[in-house]
């Protein structure tokens, strides 16, 4: 059976160690948590800086046996100093996570492309990868810009692509591109549906993204074609914010619901 892992956006109201306990109860292997926020004033964890919190929740992670697998998030723009995150790299370290999400700000590939080596560089001493996401409204828009870009920074050894399956559902991204990625450039990828096609605003996609995601099977982002062309024994993170529904019947309600689902899609139920 995958590893599965509960994203941040699954249970964003949970607290480091409530994400933990919820993750063990619910039979999730991992977690994943954003200590950084995705904006300026955004939500996200608190964890940086607080040792009492970082001591609970490494204790409950030993209780549990959940492990952290990846952590959020480093935004790459046209300038950018890895220097700034290695907070975040430091916590890592101590959760013995293994995986960083990285987001383009940046459309200039070669500017990019540089900065990314640099990135995965420092981060290599604190063992973890720096997976660059394709996002449609970023400066990797699908796919095969998100491959151009990690062969020009050099095919660094702990440089990776993470597919999410909400922006291969709606970027040009075809199968036979995710089936291109070289095994060793994939750490883990993101399970959700929501209804797949090239016709959504930026504001639309950034809205289904963040707030409004669907369960997998409720929409029509051709999962199982997606999740056959990718490792069989890849780790899943299942990611799947919806406000609404998840303030409505709580974070572990809504998670256990969400791993279900993941679960029934995938084969593993």
């Amino acid at each position: 059976m995958r590893d599965y892992s509960l994203a941040y956006l699954t249970a964003s109201h949970s607290t480091v160690p409530e994400a933990v306990a919820i993750a063990a109860e619910l039979g999730y292997g991992h977690v994943g948590l954003r200590l950084q926020p995705n904006a300026a004033g955004a939500p996200h964890q608190r964890l940086i800086g607080d040792a009492a919190l970082m001591r609970d929740t490494l204790s409950r992670m030993a209780d549990t046996g959940v492990q952290v697998f990846d952590l959020e998030i480093i935004r790459i723009g046209e300038v950018f100093d890895p220097a700034h995150h290695l907070p975040l790299l430091e916590a890592g370290a101590q959760l013995k996570a293994q995986a960083v999400l990285v987001a383009a700000d940046d459309s200039h590939e070669p500017r990019l492309a540089e900065h990314f080596a640099r990135l995965c560089e420092v981060m290599r001493p604190y063992g973890l990868s720096a997976n660059l996401e394709f996002m449609p409204w970023t400066g990797v828009k699908d796919a095969q810009a998100a491959l151009r870009v990690l062969k020009a920074a050099g095919s660094p050894a702990n440089g990776a692509i993470l597919v999410d399956a909400l922006h291969f559902g709606r970027s040009t991204s075809s199968l036979a591109d995710i089936a291109a990625i070289p095994r060793e450039w994939l750490r883990y990828a993101q399970i959700c549906d929501a209804q797949a096609g090239l016709h959504f605003s930026t504001e639309e996609l950034i809205h289904t993204a963040r707030q409004e995601r669907q369960l997998p099977g409720e929409g029509s982002i051709d999962l199982r074609g997606l999740f056959s062309q990718l490792p069989a024994d890849l780790p899943v993170s299942v990611e799947v914010p919806d406000l609404a529904r998840a303030a409505q019947m709580g974070d572990k309600a809504w998670a256990a619901l969400a791993l279900a689902a993941a679960q029934q899609v995938l084969g593993d139920a």
